[in-house]
């Protein structure tokens, strides 16, 4: 009967966990991480201030558990787009799928971390790990299909040159014909990681 009433406990406690992550996530993909405070997750989560203290005591505690939350969210993100339907270019399938998830809080969340890591040594030292099983292709399966990634030199660069032009797109603002511009820059990276990989030549990069 003790063994069935700490079970309950430890998941009740997982719940909560999960649920204060989950607000983390939220608050840094909507309103960056000045908004991130115990008061505010405590108040999205629709828990007790006292709740988020017993959880996580002081903000290194919050980062090192965020981390590896963010990665199975991540990771998760990525398998649930599956493999690209038959007829469909694997390399296309793949930038379509990134470019999407770029706009889920996960990822959002992630971008801001990133962002925030750069003058704040205690966020990169917390997402160091994750940031190097992200920048490799370990996390999340469909990712690595944005270039079928190896260790060849031109596999790399296939894959960071889809990744780094729908990051910096996702970010920066187009201020004039911001559709139509898009689509031809996704085209293009499309075409110029086909003819990294191999299945097409140099003069196919621009169309017509």
């Amino acid at each position: 009967m003790a063994s069935i009433a700490s079970t309950a406990l430890s998941t009740r406690a997982e719940r909560t966990r999960r649920c204060l992550l989950e607000a983390v996530v939220g608050l840094l993909a909507e309103t960056g991480l000045a908004s991130v405070t115990p008061a505010a997750i405590a108040a999205r989560a629709g828990l007790a201030r006292t709740a988020y203290l017993y959880h996580f005591p002081d903000r290194p505690a919050l980062l090192a558990a965020l981390a590896p939350h963010l990665g199975e969210a991540m990771a998760r993100l990525f398998d649930a787009a599956g493999r690209a339907p038959p007829g469909v270019d694997a390399s296309d399938h793949a930038i379509d799928t990134y470019w999407t998830l770029l706009f889920e809080p996960p990822f959002l969340a992630f971008a801001e971390l990133r962002s925030a890591a750069r003058a704040d040594p205690e966020v990169a030292g917390a997402i160091e790990a994750l940031l190097a099983d992200f920048d490799s292709g370990r996390l999340g399966g469909r990712y690595g299909a944005v270039a079928q990634a190896g260790e060849d030199p031109r596999f790399q660069t296939s894959r960071d040159l889809g990744r780094f032009l729908l990051e910096g797109l996702a970010r920066g603002g187009l201020s004039y014909d911001a559709d139509n511009r898009r689509s031809r820059l996704i085209a293009v990276v499309k075409r110029a990681v086909r003819g990294l990989n191999r299945k097409g030549a140099a003069q196919d990069l621009w169309p017509g």
